[in-house]
Formats: C-alpha cells, sequence, structure tokens
C-alpha cells in the first residue's frame, strides 16, 4: 500500500489534469447508465402501455445517451494519456537522475541489462498504473457507486440479493493478491537477467563470432528465456483459475436475481421493463467487479516494478560530498599524496596495506607492478570512485574528501585502459571534455594527441559516426580521441591507465612526443606493465599485493635487483 501511495504522489503536480480526466471519467459513467432506463421506458411505457407516439423520442435520447457517452470516453482517455505520460517521463527522469548521482561501486555490482530493465521495463510497467489502473480503477468504481444507488432505488431487495457474491469476491481478491505479488517479483528478477545477460551477449557478439560459440550463446539465451516464462505462467496460472471463478460467482448473482425477479414480475410485484432495467444495470454492475480484479493482477506486476524502481531512487552513493563543502577559488597545481592509505571493496578482502607516497605538482610518476597489485585502485581513491577505509588521499594538501566531487574530478584526467566512446561523432566524443569548446580547439587537441590526420582521412571527418563504443575505430584510433577528449578538459591531474599499451610503436611514439609537450607542468601519473616505456618519468612507484614494496628511477630500480627489475627482465626476455 505505501508503495501505490507513493506511485499517486506523481499525480500531485497535475491535478488540473488529473481533475478533468475524472470529471470525464463522471460523464462517462453517468451516460453509461441511461440506456438500461431508457430502455425499460421503452418496454413498460411505449410497447404494454401502447404509447408508441414516445418511441421516437425515447429513441432518440438512447442515440444521444451513447453519443455523450463515448465523446466523454474519448475526451477521458486523451486527458488520461497525456497525465500518463507526464508522470512516466518524470518517474523515468528521476530513475536516470538517480543513477546518475550513485557511485561506480553501484555499477560494479549489477550488469548494464539489468539497470537498463530498471529505467524502461519496469517503468513501462508502472507506466499500466496510470493507463489501466488509475483510469479502470476510477471508472469501475464510480459505475459501482452509481449502479448500486440505481439498484437501491428500483428494488431494495433485490439490491440485496446483488450483493450476496461481493464478499466473497472480495476475500478471494485479497488471497489472489498476497499470492501473485511474489510470483511477479520473480519475473521482473527473471527478466532482468534475461535483459543483463543480451547486452552481455551483443556486446561481445565477435567474440562469440571469433570463438564459434553461437550454439553456446543460444543455449544460454534458450535457459534464460525458459525461466523468464516459467514465471509467467505460473502468475497466468493463477489468473486462470482466480479470473473464471470470478466471472461465475457473478454470474450467479444474475441467476439469483432472475429467479427472485421472475418470481415477483409473476405475483406482479414487478414490472417486466424494471425487471429488464435490474438485470440490464446488474450486468452493468459485475463488468466494473471484473474489471477491478483485472486491474488487480496488473497492479500486483506494476506494484513489483515499482520496488524495484524506488530501491534504485532511495538508494543512497557510497561516495557523496560531505556538508558544507566548498569549491577552492582557483584550480589545484597538482601535488597529490597518499598518507596510511587501506582500502577493501569487501571487508574479508584487504587490497591497499598502509600505501603512502607524494607526487609534487609537474611531476611525472608511473606505478607499476603485477596483476592485481593496487594500481588501478590507486587512481579510484584519488577520483573519490570510492573512499578509502584507513589513511588520506590529499591534493594540494586538502583532503579530497573535503572537496565536492564535481570540482574534485574536473582536476583529473583519465585515459583509461580500455576507452569508452560513446555511439555518435568523433567530434560529440572529444568535445565531453569541455562542452563548450569551439571547433578550433577540438583541432588542436586532435592534433596534438595525433588523432587528427586519420580524422581527416575518415568520410565526415569530425562528424563521423563512430558506431557503439568507438567500434568503427581501432584501437589506438580510440585512445587518441580519448587522450584528446582528456587534454580539451585541461586538468592539473593527468592519468594514463595503459593509454598507449594497444598502440603500434610509430603512433606510440607520436603521442609521447605530444605528451612531452602537453604534460609540462601538469602532474602525470602513468600505469604500464610495458616498462619500457618508463625511462623518462621522473620517478617511478613499485606495489605488489597491495603495498608500496619500491620507489626510485628507472636505472635506480634496476640497480637494485628487486621486484621492478624481475619484472622488467621477463618482459626483456619475452
Amino acid at each position: 500500500m505505501n508503495v501505490l501511495l507513493r506511485i499517486l504522489g506523481y499525480l500531485r503536480p497535475h491535478r488540473s489534469l488529473a481533475l478533468t480526466s475524472l470529471s470525464f471519467a463522471a460523464l462517462t459513467t453517468a451516460f453509461d447508465l441511461l440506456p438500461p432506463w431508457l430502455v425499460k421506458v421503452i418496454i413498460d411505457d411505449v410497447i404494454q402501455a401502447d404509447q408508441f407516439s414516445l418511441l421516437p423520442w425515447v429513441l432518440g435520447g438512447l442515440v444521444l445517451a451513447y453519443a455523450f457517452k463515448n465523446v466523454a470516453n474519448s475526451l477521458r482517455i486523451r486527458f488520461n494519456n497525456v497525465l500518463e505520460q507526464r508522470v512516466v517521463v518524470q518517474l523515468r527522469q528521476q530513475v536516470f537522475h538517480a543513477l546518475q548521482r550513485l557511485s561506480v561501486g553501484f555499477y560494479e555490482d549489477r550488469s548494464t541489462g539489468e539497470i537498463m530493465s530498471r529505467i524502461m521495463n519496469d517503468t513501462e510497467h508502472v507506466e499500466r498504473i496510470f493507463i489501466d489502473g488509475l483510469e479502470g480503477t476510477l471508472t469501475a468504481s464510480l459505475t459501482l457507486v452509481g449502479i448500486t444507488v440505481i439498484l437501491f432505488v428500483v428494488n431494495w431487495q433485490l439490491a440485496l440479493l446483488a450483493l450476496v457474491p461481493i464478499p466473497v469476491l472480495m476475500v478471494s481478491a485479497v488471497k489472489f493478491s498476497r499470492r501473485v505479488h511474489g510470483y511477479y517479483h520473480e519475473i521482473r528478477r527473471n527478466t532482468a537477467e534475461l535483459s543483463g545477460y543480451l547486452q552481455d551477449s551483443l556486446s561481445g557478439i565477435r567474440e562469440t563470432m571469433a570463438f564459434n560459440r553461437h550454439a553456446f550463446e543460444r543455449e544460454r539465451f534458450d535457459a534464460r528465456n525458459r525461466e523468464v516464462s516459467q514465471s509467467n505462467l505460473k502468475a497466468m496460472f493463477l489468473w486462470s483459475m482466480y479470473s473464471p471463478a470470478m466471472i461465475f460467482l457473478g454470474a450467479m448473482g444474475t441467476v439469483l436475481i432472475l429467479w427472485v425477479g421472475s418470481v415477483e414480475v409473476a405475483r406482479g410485484d414487478l414490472k417486466v421493463g424494471e425487471l429488464v432495467m435490474f438485470v440490464s444495470y446488474l450486468a452493468l454492475f459485475y463488468v466494473p467487479v471484473n474489471q477491478i480484479h483485472s486491474v488487480n493482477h496488473m497492479l500486483q506486476h506494476a506494484l513489483a516494478s515499482s520496488e524495484r524502481i524506488f530501491e534504485v531512487l532511495d538508494a543512497e552513493p557510497d561516495v557523496q560530498d560531505r556538508p558544507g563543502v566548498v569549491a577552492p577559488a582557483a584550480r589545484f597545481r597538482g601535488s597529490v599524496e597518499f598518507k596510511g592509505v587501506d582500502f577493501s571493496y569487501k571487508p574479508e578482502v584487504q587490497v591497499l596495506h598502509d600505501v603512502s607516497f607524494g607526487v609534487e605538482a609537474g611531476e611525472r610518476i608511473a606505478l607499476v607492478g603485477p596483476s592485481g597489485a593496487g594500481k588501478s585502485t590507486i587512481i579510484k581513491l584519488l577520483m573519490r570512485f570510492y573512499d578509502v577505509t584507513g589513511g588520506m588521499v590529499s591534493l594540494d594538501g586538502v583532503d579530497v574528501r573535503n572537496v565536492p566531487l564535481a570540482f574534485l574530478r574536473s582536476q583529473v584526467g583519465l585515459v583509461q585502459q580500455e576507452p569508452f566512446l560513446f555511439n555518435g561523432t568523433i567530434r560529440e566524443n572529444i568535445v565531453y571534455g569541455d562542452l563548450s569548446a569551439t571547433d578550433e580547439a577540438i583541432e588542436r587537441v586532435a592534433i596534438a594527441a595525433r588523432a587528427h590526420d586519420f580524422i581527416m582521412e575518415l568520410p565526415d571527418h569530425y562528424d563521423t559516426r563512430i558506431g557503439e563504443r568507438g567500434v568503427k575505430l581501432s584501437v589506438g584510433q580510440k585512445q587518441r580521441v580519448a587522450i584528446a577528449r582528456v587534454l580539451l578538459k585541461n586538468p592539473p591531474v593527468v592519468i594514463f591507465d595503459e593509454a598507449t599499451s594497444n598502440i603500434d610503436t610509430e603512433t606510440e611514439v607520436k603521442i609521447r612526443e605530444a605528451l612531452a609537450v602537453l604534460t609540462q607542468g601538469r602532474t602525470t601519473i602513468f600505469i604500464a606493465h610495458r616498462l619500457t616505456t618508463l625511462q623518462q618519468v621522473d620517478r617511478i612507484l613499485v606495489l605488489d599485493r597491495g603495498r608500496l614494496v619500491e620507489e626510485g628511477t628507472h636505472a635506480d630500480l634496476l640497480d637494485e635487483k628487486g621486484l621492478y627489475a624481475d619484472l622488467y627482465e621477463a618482459q626483456f626476455q619475452i
């Protein structure tokens, strides 16, 4: 109930539109109640009373009742659809905005497809509350109230008989709701898992082709597809028993009324037209009852989706601004310090152990070590993708936790090992570094990143669309575009995480020539396994199993004959 009330709370900014839709729903219901009464008039006051002069007027009234009902219904549908779309747009915006503020850990614990399912599929199911749920419930409720009043006015004894099945219907609805709600949670979970698999499988289609694993992927998809089907069938099977049973109970109410009513007609206590009118209203009475049952079925599905949506909306980011923090008046110079830093992704597994080091503004350092040594974790802590579990990370002597996240991340530029490019043009991807940049600035950084020449060879130059994740570009081209994007951002601290590991030798030489100029006066941190490329950095920090074990220049570390020398020797032999 709390979830439903929260969903309905989204109507508050659109009260006037909701009231307009409700008004036309009331008019639709009112006009829908006229035909049975007019049929009674035709039978009792026209046919049996032999007053056929009244027939054209009554039939004209019947035509007008049907016409006005459908006009009001058309307007009701139109206004309700506008209301529903405004609410759903608002809800989808809130979910996306909530996802934008959540921390990296939220995404690393969930698949992209599962998150997309919450934004699109779950939101669409919530939409049914406003299309069918709210609209159907209001219309059905108004119809029930109107018909109940009429039935008691016409014949209160028969009206009481008509209500006999209602308690059974209500108890059955409660039991059905409790049972089917769990089924719909299972449906949404399985659907999200299928969406996650699809996103992963389609993103990796080249690997599937390269390893000839089409049959394997078909089996994986079929298994997940069957799980979704089976969970849907459970809910559908329950509905297949519940819905006909409710309709049967309603039909028994009609049978009961016909039995008693026929006896009253035979005794002369009830006119034939009144019985026909009563049965007609009774048919209308059980239609909204069954409609409410159908809405309840849909509502349980929507509520399961709503709970998944609110899980996102209510999630608190692991990393967020401390109360009262303000951005410094000027940008940082770029000095970095790690002081006694400990970190764990999970409490039982510590990744960094008492790591301490300092980097002067404008200094060029490298982080090296075996895979899993903690190099990338250090970068994540510097950018506050995660917060340290012990110690402190500072920029220019300021604890990064005491700086607004937006300002902190504006001071650091990152070129990742596998750079992500958006499905758009090259220009759009470069300008992501500075949305106000001019074409001249974009071209300047592209030249510096040695990307301009290959861009000008593309069909539409800077306006060439590069496909999902930049699939139309080579790895080296993608990395050069990513470097240009960071150069346009122009931060005081630049991080190159394996940024040139997949670029051919000639291209790497060109990029490093550009970097030698562009990183002057800027703190630069390299992460690389290709140790032969690190001879020009000022210092090298060697990590092993989350600990800082060596520090010095390339030559000094080779002389120490420690871990760095072993790594270098191993690469040289290869």
